[in-house]
């Protein structure tokens, strides 16, 4: 079925020069446009649950377009253990492990320039302890594990983290997120180790904005591992690409022409806030201005069914080969479905990415506790979980650690 969903075009007037990055939105230009979608669609205006009540009425509707609810014959069939289940329900079957908070490069949306303290390497959790603790998930109903970072292919002994991790009962899905530095070179060794899938981070196509944005060179280098899983059959390869008011907004389109010919998911993501990126809302480019863009030059863009956790929105455009994703953090959160959990580099365990609570796993782990003892501090936390995270407002406000502690 096709549907008609009502979008905003082109918020604030797009801002060229990278220059005026830092500053802020000069007027504001808003027009509707129509086009089709086909998938479930869900009404839901922009509200205080999205923005944090801050919000005037002079914006126009917004229609999310996410399907969050879960079905009653996927609670039925899924073999969770109720240590994964929170109050509300929710099943958390996917686990993101961060196996290091050491990172070559220094992105600006990640980390303060003056970079962060790192965990003492003796207080981050070893090998041996990264495979018991996802042990202990995957048997409880955890199928799919995500490494992140930091960097996570700066960890030395990766490879053989990937192979006892795939070797796991139960898992289907081994995937990293990475930004592509080094990953050519070691792609070949992680695929024989179980490597399943893969996310790449660019946030620009120009090399010299890479250098500014990152605070290192290795341009080239991101887009020969983007190649090389490709060529080794990675498919598709998602690359993910931060989208920032001023800086690689005009670059939206040139993303969308790498899914003509190639077997790539381009994952538009929201700017969102963490400790010392220096988040504003000026920077922030919405899903729906971001769609209006690409439907413009593209009006062969079509919305694909979504599973009930994902946690982006996704499209295909007529004649390419790859896909097209927004993920909409900010402006449409998909907390209904989060089936997502987070094990840190030092050992905390985190039940949402932008909660401040966070739990030891490592200090009851090394003080010997049992496999009763740890699912109880587990499923303590998971119940704890709640509803959906604050607005955008509010969450620039909320403690919570720099992205490069949390994990991509």
């Amino acid at each position: 079925m096709v549907f008609l969903v009502v979008s905003v075009a082109a918020m604030w007037r797009r801002v060229s020069k990278l220059s005026d990055w830092n500053w802020g939105v000069r007027g504001f230009n808003f027009s509707m446009v129509d086009y089709e979608v086909g998938s479930c669609v869900a009404r839901n205006g922009i509200g205080r649950s999205l923005f944090g009540g801050h919000v005037s009425g002079s914006l126009p509707m917004m229609y999310a377009t996410s399907c969050a609810k879960l079905s009653e014959d996927q609670q039925n069939n899924n073999p969770v253990s109720d240590m994964l289940i929170d109050s509300f329900g929710r099943m958390h079957t996917y686990l993101r492990i961060s196996l290091t908070e050491r990172c070559n490069l220094r992105c600006q949306y990640c980390m303060p320039a003056e970079g962060v303290e790192l965990t003492p390497n003796p207080q981050l959790l070893t090998q041996n302890e990264i495979v018991r603790l996802a042990s202990l998930f995957v048997s409880s109903g955890v199928d799919k594990i995500r490494l992140t970072g930091g960097e996570p292919t700066v960890r030395k002994n990766i490879e053989d983290i990937c192979y006892e991790l795939s070797n796991l009962k139960g898992l289907k899905t081994l995937a990293i997120t990475t930004n592509g530095i080094t990953l050519a070179r070691k792609l070949p060794k992680l695929r024989e180790c179980g490597l399943t899938s893969i996310n790449i981070s660019l946030d620009t196509l120009v090399p010299a904005k890479f250098e500014f944005l990152t605070r290192r060179k290795g341009h080239e280098r991101v887009m020969d591992s983007i190649s090389a899983a490709i060529d080794l059959g990675y498919d598709p390869v998602k690359v993910n690409c931060v989208v920032m008011r001023g800086f690689n907004d005009d670059e939206v389109c040139d993303f969308v022409e790498l899914t003509r010919d190639k077997p790539v998911n381009i994952r538009f993501i929201e700017f969102m806030p963490f400790d010392g990126n220096v988040w504003n809302v000026k920077k922030l480019v919405p899903y729906a201005e971001m769609l209006d863009i690409v439907v413009k030059q593209f009006p062969g863009i079509k919305r694909l069914n979504d599973h009930p956790t994902e946690t982006a929105k996704n499209f295909k455009i007529e004649g390419h080969r790859g896909t097209v994703s927004f993920i909409t953090s900010m402006t449409e959160h998909f907390c209904a479905g989060c089936n997502r959990l987070r094990l840190l580099a030092d050992g905390n365990f985190k039940v949402c990415l932008f909660g401040p609570s966070e739990v030891s796993l490592r200090d009851p782990l090394r003080r010997g506790a049992d496999e009763h003892e740890l699912r109880e501090i587990i499923g303590a936390a998971v119940k704890r979980k709640k509803a959906a995270h604050a607005g955008m407002f509010d969450l620039a406000k909320t403690a919570n650690r720099p992205m490069i502690h949390i994990g991509g």
